[in-house]
């Protein structure tokens, strides 16, 4: 299988939505060009940024499916699945392939515990039951399971199971991901916006950044910079990027990336409830952050 278009900067972008809740077509097709404009190399839909959680399978099969006609080509589509039984998991796995989106993310169950033999078992037969690509996503602070280095070497065995996006915020363990499956063509990609280039210095192939939705240009920059070999170029953009990831805890989870992309003109409306906003003494504090990056005049 080839995995070489796995890499570069992947936004797991907002889903915007109307009053109602609903998927908004025209304000998500905005977004999708606002990313590829500054350059990004992928683009996830109904990652964690996209309030999976508040679609129905409905809407969320929306949101895909308007995310994949509007980027027509030009970007690989990716799609998270994140559901707490096997089944719901591969039934989302088989629309993303039937809205033909070009890869898998899945995040480990939420709310339960299952022990590493029931992870194993359980992402085995999503991956077995489609052609796709798939990508793990580990995020134990929002999901409560972590993927082990363990765990993960014997998973990237499994022929279509090809990758991983890291969202622990623990380099050793990134680290151990990419020693431990380097000599299988596996892709380990940074999920903590200030930790891409430090990701791509031990192996990753890039990131899935939530502040790409916001500044992808600049996210961009990371990789391209790095790939050329311009270390301090890279480290000056990362450095550049940090206060907006640090900014993310102005409100609940995710409700900065959305505050951001409506102060910058990209409307987006508002979060799903309970989300609400971010009080007024803290959107401030965003809009300076924000014009002191440049990304707001």
């Amino acid at each position: 299988m080839d995995t070489t278009w796995i890499r570069g900067v992947i936004p797991p972008i907002v889903t915007p939505v109307d009053e109602a809740e609903c998927v908004d077509e025209d304000k998500l097709r905005g977004v999708v060009e606002h990313v590829l404009a500054g350059g990004v190399h992928g683009i996830l839909s109904l990652g964690s940024n996209g309030e999976f959680y508040g679609l129905d399978r409905e809407q969320q099969e929306r949101a895909v499916r308007t995310t994949v006609e509007q980027v027509n080509g030009r970007v690989p589509v990716y799609m998270g699945i994140g559901a707490i039984t096997t089944k719901e998991c591969v039934r989302l796995a088989q629309m993303g392939e039937a809205h033909r989106v070009q890869a898998l993310t899945v995040l480990p169950p939420m709310f339960l515990t299952p022990n590493e033999e029931e992870l194993y078992r359980h992402f085995r037969q999503i991956a077995e039951a489609t052609a796709l690509p798939v990508l793990l996503y580990n995020n134990p602070d929002r999901v409560g399971n972590n993927i082990s280095a363990n765990l993960l070497e014997r998973l990237a065995d499994i022929p279509n199971l090809v990758g991983i996006k890291d969202s622990s915020g623990d380099m050793t363990l990134t680290a151990e991901y990419i020693r431990r499956t380097r000599n299988k063509g596996f892709k380990v990609m940074a999920g903590r916006d200030v930790m891409i280039l430090g990701s791509l210095v031990y192996g990753a192939v890039g990131c899935v950044a939530s502040t790409a939705n916001i500044v992808p240009a600049l996210v961009v920059e990371i990789y391209d910079k790095y790939m050329k070999g311009d270390l301090q170029g890279a480290l000056e953009a990362q450095f550049k990027l940090a206060p907006l990831r640090m900014a993310f805890n102005l409100a609940s989870f995710p409700v900065v990336t959305k505050e951001a992309m409506n102060l910058i003109g990209v409307p987006v409306g508002a979060s799903i409830l309970p989300n609400t906003e971010a009080s007024e003494t803290n959107r401030n504090k965003l809009k300076a952050i924000l014009k002191e990056m440049g990304a707001l005049q």
